[in-house]
């Protein structure tokens, strides 16, 4: 997975990922459990564990089971609205508070 290369994220999950991870799939038929807005359950085969809250809740409750292109879609997404705030943050260290001489 291309998005591990670089991460930490590996390290913060408990010891029997493992078997949380193994426990998900099955509970799930191992069949991804995106719903569309029609609440029609997608029908490819699940082959990887989502935290439906990003984060280190490693809850049953907060765990489900996707196929690789739904988990890839919300985990870009979330990757994307995490530099997006990055960059806001940064611009505003930056953002002028009075005209430039040259504009006025």
């Amino acid at each position: 997975m291309p998005g591990w290369q670089n991460s930490d994220r590996r390290a913060q999950l408990p010891p029997n990922w493992d078997a949380i991870r193994r426990a998900v799939l099955r509970d799930a038929g191992k069949q991804c459990e995106h719903r569309n807005d029609y609440g029609v359950r997608c029908k490819e085969m699940a082959v990887d564990v989502d935290h439906i809250i990003p984060g280190n809740d490693h809850s049953r409750s907060n765990l489900r089971a996707l196929c690789e292109w739904h988990h890839d879609k919300k985990s870009g997404a979330e990757g994307a609205a995490a530099r997006a705030a990055a960059i806001r943050r940064t611009s505003k260290k930056f953002k002028r508070t009075e005209t430039h001489p040259g504009l006025l």
